[in-house]
């Protein structure tokens, strides 16, 4: 009997759930190549390691940018890994797929992330939207008639939907997510205190002590990097307000982009919202404060999803046990939006 296998192709991670199992495998959507020879050294954490430490000959990079497929080969061979890692080799037991992939994605990106999965051993094939895998492995009945919100946020995108009725009504899907979160830190770094400091440290920094409302007690962290000045190497302590600071533009782009969907939502569906409230998935949840400050800019009740960063790749799992529902459907439309 083929596996069935929920898998979220995420920009910062790619999560693999297969049912009866749950969650098997969480590595970092990073591989690094030999620019000579074409061949694959390391994926996943291994390759993590090496970002920004290669020779000129070696590439460490993420193949996904966005939450779609930037490097076709990289990914196919990304997945292929990730694949046989968790399901083994098998070359007549090949596992049924369902892929995650943004809202807002064009059909054109829906192929290519279909391909990959099909190319990398898959039998079969099926795409689901992330905010509505999101609202599922969060724990929310998306077959109600009444409204939930989810905010997805990502590490290429945020992902904003309104679901009801086991569709979503309304969305947007914003390129501004955990990554730009990294940039804004990197470029403030460079900015005021003239220092250069690579993308795995601009993350730390982020994980570390990323707040997205003011802290009751204000933390800090020693930040190494490249003086800009002199060229040496030099460390300096930062506190949580001036990453704060650092990221408040992309924080204030995605209020905005809640706020531009709460606007699009038919009364009916905002009036249950205002009284169930704004669930947030994805690692961006984690951040400090992220909840307070959605809070405060749509005047509504939100909380944190349990296990954020799990939800996509659990409600892909959930929407397998309803895969028997879906084979009717043409192969393009497979979104597991029907219960």
């Amino acid at each position: 009997m083929a596996t069935e296998v929920g898998i979220d192709l995420g920009t910062a991670n790619v999560l693999v759930y297969i049912k009866n199992k749950g969650i098997v495998l969480n590595e970092p959507s990073v591989v690094a190549v030999n620019r000579d020879t074409d061949e694959i050294l390391a994926i996943g954490e291994e390759a993590r390691q090496m970002l920004g430490r290669t020779p000129a000959n070696i590439i460490a990079a993420k193949p996904l940018k966005d939450g779609v497929v930037s490097d076709y080969d990289i990914t196919e061979r990304m997945l292929q890994y990730f694949i046989r890692k968790t399901c083994g080799s098998s070359r007549f037991f090949k596992p049924i797929i369902m892929v995650c992939v943004p809202s807002g994605v064009t059909e054109v990106e829906k192929r290519a992330v279909k391909e990959a999965a099909t190319e990398a051993g898959g039998k079969e094939v099926y795409l689901m939207e992330e905010p509505l895998a999101a609202a599922i492995g969060a724990g929310l009945d998306v077959t109600e008639p009444s409204g939930k919100m989810v905010i997805d946020i990502g590490g290429g995108t945020t992902d904003i939907a309104v679901i009801a009725l086991g569709g979503i009504v309304t969305s947007a899907s914003i390129k501004v997510a955990g990554d730009e979160f990294d940039d804004s830190i990197i470029k403030y770094m460079r900015k005021v205190h003239k220092l250069y400091i690579g993308e795995r440290t601009g993350e730390d920094i982020k994980k570390e002590i990323g707040t997205a409302y003011p802290r009751d007690e204000e933390v800090t962290m020693e930040c190494r990097g490249r003086d800009l000045v002199t060229g040496l190497p030099k460390t300096i302590t930062i506190s949580s307000d001036e990453i704060m600071e650092a990221m408040e533009e992309p924080l204030n782009t995605i209020c905005e982009a809640i706020h531009s969907v709460l606007e699009r939502t038919p009364p009916e569906l905002a009036a249950d919202i205002s009284n169930s409230g704004i669930v947030i998935t994805g690692g961006g949840a984690l951040m400090y404060g992220i909840d307070k400050k959605v809070a405060e800019r749509t005047g509504m009740e939100v909380r944190i999803a349990d296990d954020p960063k799990s939800c996509v790749a659990i409600g892909t799992g959930k929407a397998l046990d309803e895969l028997d529902k879906l084979q009717g459907m043409d192969q393009n439309q497979k979104k597991g939006t029907r219960y």
